[in-house]
C-alpha cells in the first residue's frame, strides 16, 4: 500500500488567501506531488510549522511551466506576473510541475491568530 503525505506547507503570506478561499491550488515539483485525490491533509506554515487548516486534495495534474496562465493565477489568488515570478524563484530549473487542487475543510485556528502571522511579500 502506498504512503501519501498527510500534511502540506505553505508560505505564511499565503495563509490569508487560503483561509479566504481565494487560493485553491498550489503548484509543486515532482518531489511534492505525491498527494492522493480524496485525502485530507493538514496545512501548516512553512516558516513556523503552525497548523492553520485542514484541506481535501481534489486533483493532482501535470503542468509545464510555459503553460502557466491567467486561470492558474486566479486559482492561486495572485496576478499572473506575480505567479510566474514566484514559480521561477522557487523552481528555477524545473520545466514540469504539478497543480494540486484542494478545498478548505476547516480552520483549527481563529481569525485573530491568523492576523498575527506576518505577511511576507512574494517579491
Amino acid at each position: 500500500m502506498a504512503d501519501y503525505p498527510d500534511s502540506i506547507t505553505f508560505f505564511e503570506w499565503l495563509v490569508p488567501l487560503i483561509l479566504a478561499g481565494d487560493k485553491h491550488i498550489t503548484i509543486r515539483d515532482y518531489a511534492e506531488s505525491h498527494y492522493r485525490p480524496g485525502t485530507r491533509v493538514m496545512a501548516y506554515t512553512l516558516e513556523t510549522h503552525q497548523a492553520f487548516a485542514e484541506i481535501e486534495i481534489l486533483a493532482v495534474e501535470p503542468l509545464f511551466v510555459e503553460d502557466l496562465n491567467e486561470e492558474h493565477a486566479q486559482q492561486e489568488g495572485l496576478a499572473l506576473e506575480q505567479l510566474q515570478g514566484l514559480i521561477r524563484r522557487i523552481y528555477p530549473d524545473q520545466h514540469q510541475l504539478f497543480v494540486i487542487k484542494f478545498r478548505l475543510l476547516e480552520q483549527p485556528v481563529t481569525a485573530e491568530s491568523v492576523e498575527t502571522i506576518a505577511p511576507i511579500s512574494p517579491n
